[in-house]
């Protein structure tokens, strides 16, 4: 079925239902970003399938809202589906509440599934509908009634990972947010994200694509712990794990009727934003919910000294990958048939030879000239562009391992360049090094810093639509909140054993696209009398092209960094590698 004809058999339901507009999202029970096939309703019934986005279907209309980094992708996908972009935190866009506002009438019911939108935004979505008299009513999985081919729930093994890399025990772990629901004056903690569930229990699984996570819940109290998953699934050693570090197994599906069995007038800890509208509802309305940020994602975002140690040597493996498919790539480019997907594949052979590789991090980002414009292209066989011994191939890759996750970008001068795009690789490596080479106050958040690496590009009127960098899971998921480097408000103050990524990137439409993206760690700098300084330490070893840069636009102290980091990719990489590659190697981190 085509996109039109899915929205016909969904305006049917809404119809039956009495429903006036439905609301699609891009998540799925847990609020997670990458989601299980059973769960990809909105790509689904749109086509587009970007990793963010909303459907808004009404009886005469339908838009789709999504954020600068696939403006390119939507508008090539929703051609001919009747579906209208919007372009998200553009001037003069609506918001999808804004439009509905606009659209709907008094008395009308927007519907909407309610185990797949948080509590925060249904409750939202309330207030704002209220001031005009419309309805919202979450009780309705219309996709259930007309995907027919739904793919099931998943279910892949899940299994420990061990101490070694997790560097705690799940029983300390939880010791950890006991502290905090104590201070908080809280008896229950509800935790329904996959990958604060699999972090606190040192589990790991394979239910999401790129992703070591599980279908689960948990509930933490005063003195117990509780999983909510299919035992099935688990792996003698699972548990055996679970069982030791004093947690009780029940289903998955079993966790509404723990809710209910919440003592009368109790106190449960919930950050609404994560927590979905129909689980919240469950909660007694005697109990008092205390809702505030997840305790357990900003316990994961700092990482303990064991799973610093790992992800540094993860990093070094990680980059001896990539120098090993770059050496390949220089070598065999217009010599060899090489497209965007075969080269996407090289790398991931060149990765699962590295000890411990699970799987990628994320779908490869292989895009040549004008596709790597779309931040996140993905290339296919049917669709993709035949590399030549000419202009930028841009590759955003990263791999799982149980010793860190990685993610990297790197813009590859496949031969000669005309003089803008090495004056735009040139604006995007000086951003990139401004931040690198950042030393701020403790207290700053990435709100603060993210300035610094557009001020080379604003400079010369150029911007790029998304953030400068995310936060990064270890052995999780390749987007880790609460920290991220971007415009949009962010309160989470940068704390040392913080990863954050550092990619600023031009993207010209139709042309080009360039992005530079390393890993950075926060680590403490002096402290004086002034306070605490703190500064980035970059952890990711693979060359940056020289033969892309143009030199005279480098100060001298952006030459410094760039030998500087040079030096210390060839001192990591080069032990590991062939004769041939590291003899290409010393030549691509020459000093300059």
């Amino acid at each position: 079925m085509k996109a039109h004809e899915k929205i016909s058999l969904l305006r049917e339901q809404m119809k039956k239902k009495g429903l006036d507009a439905y609301i699609i999202p891009s998540s799925d029970p847990h609020s997670s970003e990458y989601v299980a096939p059973r769960w990809s309703s909105r790509a689904w019934i749109s086509g587009f399938t970007g990793s963010a986005g909303t459907l808004v279907v009404t009886m005469s209309e339908s838009g789709l809202w999504t954020d600068g980094r696939y403006f390119i992708q939507a508008e090539k996908e929703l051609e001919g589906s009747g579906i209208k972009l919007f372009k998200m935190r553009q001037p003069g866009v609506p918001t999808y509440r804004e439009w509905l506002m606009e659209t709907l009438g008094e008395g009308m019911c927007v519907g909407f599934d309610g185990g797949v939108i948080s509590s925060l935004e249904a409750r939202s979505l309330e207030k704002s509908f209220q001031k005009k008299g419309i309805k919202i009513s979450g009780e309705h999985d219309i996709i259930e009634h007309i995907w027919k081919d739904r793919p099931c729930v998943p279910s892949g093994k899940v299994y420990v990972h061990e101490l070694k890399y997790a560097g705690e025990s799940s029983f300390q772990k939880q010791e950890a947010v006991r502290a905090r629901l104590r201070r908080e004056g809280a008896q229950y903690y509800i935790i329904s994200t996959l990958d604060d569930i699999a972090w606190l229990f040192n589990l790991r699984g394979s239910d999401v694509k790129n992703n070591p996570v599980f279908m689960a819940y948990a509930i933490i109290s005063g003195s117990d712990a509780t999983i909510f998953v299919d035992r099935k699934k688990l792996t003698k050693e699972a548990k055996e794990s679970l069982e030791k570090n004093y947690v009780q197994i029940k289903p998955y599906d079993a966790v509404g009727k723990a809710i209910r069995r919440f003592e009368k007038k109790s106190s449960v800890y919930i950050d609404p934003s994560k927590l979905s509208f129909n689980l919240s509802r469950l909660i007694h309305k005697s109990c008092t919910k205390v809702e505030k940020s997840d305790i357990v994602e900003r316990l994961k975002s700092v990482k303990n000294k064991t799973e610093i140690e790992n992800i540094r040597v993860c990093q070094v493996r990680d980059g001896i990958a990539m120098v090993r498919f770059l050496h390949w790539l220089d070598k065999n480019v217009g010599q060899m048939d090489i497209d965007e997907v075969s080269a996407a594949q090289m790398l991931e052979s060149l990765r699962r030879e590295q000890p411990g590789f699970a799987e990628p991090s994320f779908d490869t980002i292989c895009a040549y000239m004008g596709n790597a414009a779309m931040m996140h292209y993905s290339a296919s066989n049917e669709s993709c562009s035949r590399l030549e011994p000419r202009g930028f191939l841009l590759l955003d890759s990263g791999g799982q391992y149980p010793d860190g996750t990685t993610d990297i970008t790197r813009t590859i001068a496949l031969g000669e360049l005309t003089k803008e795009q090495k004056r735009d690789f040139t604006l995007v490596l000086k951003g990139h090094i401004a931040l690198a080479r950042l030393i701020f106050l403790h207290g700053a958040t990435g709100t603060n810093l993210d300035v610094i690496a557009r001020q080379p590009l604003w400079k010369e009127g150029i911007d790029y639509k998304c953030g400068t960098g995310h936060g990064l899971g270890y052995f999780l998921s390749v987007h880790e909140g609460p920290q991220r480097l971007s415009q949009n408000p962010n309160s989470t103050v940068l704390e040392e054993g913080m990863l954050l990524t550092n990619e600023p990137g031009i993207y010209r439409e139709g042309e080009y696209g360039i992005r530079t993206e390393n890993t950075l760690l926060v680590k403490k700098a002096q402290h004086t009398e002034f306070g605490q300084f703190m500064e980035f330490d970059t952890i990711s070893h693979c060359p940056i092209d020289l033969r892309a840069i143009d030199s005279s636009m480098l100060d001298d102290g952006e030459r410094s960094w760039l030998n500087d980091y040079h030096g210390r990719v060839y001192k990591y990489i080069a032990p590991h590698v062939s004769d041939e590659e590291r003899s290409w190697l010393h030549e691509m981190t020459r000093s300059i």
